[in-house]
């Protein structure tokens, strides 16, 4: 078995004459894919020079992904959203408190025809060779299931739109607390946004690689993490997505959880047709010894994972998220990305 394709994200970009010397980075990384974390404010403001960075990425061989970083605060990412900043209304709402969260209701019309434009435009005038949903997510809980958060009986969204729907479907008032029925409605609605964005993309052009990347949780018989795109068969069986995608793990972790995350990632596309994609953590934290990276590659490798991505470009360098040694941790993963691919 061998891994096919070989991503790094990078953000920060502005000028493609900047770009070309760390694309030509990434090609020496052993790197064949660039998903390019797109914030709103780059939508709203850099727009004329996204057709530059991927005409340059594409000129150096790249492959070039669109990740919408952050939007709304549905995807995951760092980054300020625009649409919060516009809009007071459309915002997912506490179901315990009623309390207005900082994170877009994606299940709200405004937001799927938000997202749905900006991706089209992206498609038809910046020449993506793809979209990459990073981590969508309902703003709460994140349960006793994750790896990054506690425990918590509350979630969202209890909106006025979310409740009609509700509503209009089950024949009642949505409940403060959680039931099947609102499990249904979330997983049915959270799908529905990414779907028909993803349908509409494929009606564009039929040859755009939609990725669709979830939380690497257990999601096990006891414990799931309830955000809205924790049920992998659903996710993976949405016929408008090409690779199915489980997000980073912390080095720290222990390697039984690696495989697990993996078999079960791999298992998942296998069952609906899809491309199977593993993350490696390129940021922020390093494992104690380089040569875990090495053995994590051959485990991933040997269970027969499709694709890699690493987050981020050079280790997060010259961010508060960087690693401890940005620029070892890169080297290293670079050289596990062409011992990999030199396998093709």
């Amino acid at each position: 078995m061998s891994i096919k394709h070989t991503a790094v994200s990078y953000y920060g970009f502005n000028y493609a004459e900047h770009a070309e010397k760390d694309f030509a980075e990434m090609r020496g990384h052993g790197c064949d894919t660039v998903i390019l974390a797109i914030t709103e404010f780059d939508i709203d403001f850099w727009f004329p020079n996204i057709k530059n960075i991927v005409r340059e990425a594409h000129r150096q061989g790249l492959r070039c992904i669109a990740d919408l970083w952050g939007f709304g605060k549905f995807f995951g990412g760092e980054n300020v959203s625009l649409f919060l900043q516009n809009n007071i209304r459309h915002r997912q709402v506490s179901a315990l408190t009623g309390e207005t969260l900082n994170a877009a209701c994606f299940i709200s019309e405004a937001f799927r025809d938000h997202l749905t434009e900006v991706s089209l435009s992206l498609a038809r005038e910046c020449g993506v060779d793809g979209f990459f949903w990073d981590e969508p997510h309902f703003a709460l809980p994140k349960s006793y299931a994750s790896i990054t958060g506690g425990p918590g009986e509350d979630w969202a969204c209890r909106c006025p739109e979310c409740m009609r729907k509700f509503q209009e479907y089950y024949g009642y008032e949505m409940p403060r607390v959680m039931n099947d029925d609102i499990k249904q409605f979330r997983w049915r609605e959270a799908l529905k946004t990414l779907s028909d964005v993803s349908a509409a993309l494929k009606a564009f052009n039929s040859d755009l690689e939609i990725t669709c990347c979830v939380h690497a949780t257990l999601n096990d018989y006891y414990l799931t993490e309830q955000r809205g795109y924790d049920n992998w068969d659903k996710v993976a069986a949405c016929p408008y997505f090409d690779v199915f995608s489980t997000t980073i793990l912390k080095w720290s972790l222990p390697e039984t959880f690696f495989r697990q995350i993996a078999e079960r990632t791999v298992a998942v596309a296998k069952k609906y047709g899809k491309q199977s994609e593993r993350w490696l953590m390129g940021y922020y934290q390093q494992p104690d010894t380089f040569e875990q990276i090495d053995r994590t590659v051959d485990m991933y490798e040997k269970l027969g994972v499709d694709r890699l991505g690493v987050w981020t470009y050079r280790g997060g360098y010259g961010t508060k998220l960087a690693a401890p040694d940005p620029i070892g941790l890169w080297d290293r993963i670079g050289q596990n990305y062409r011992r990999v691919l030199k396998k093709k």
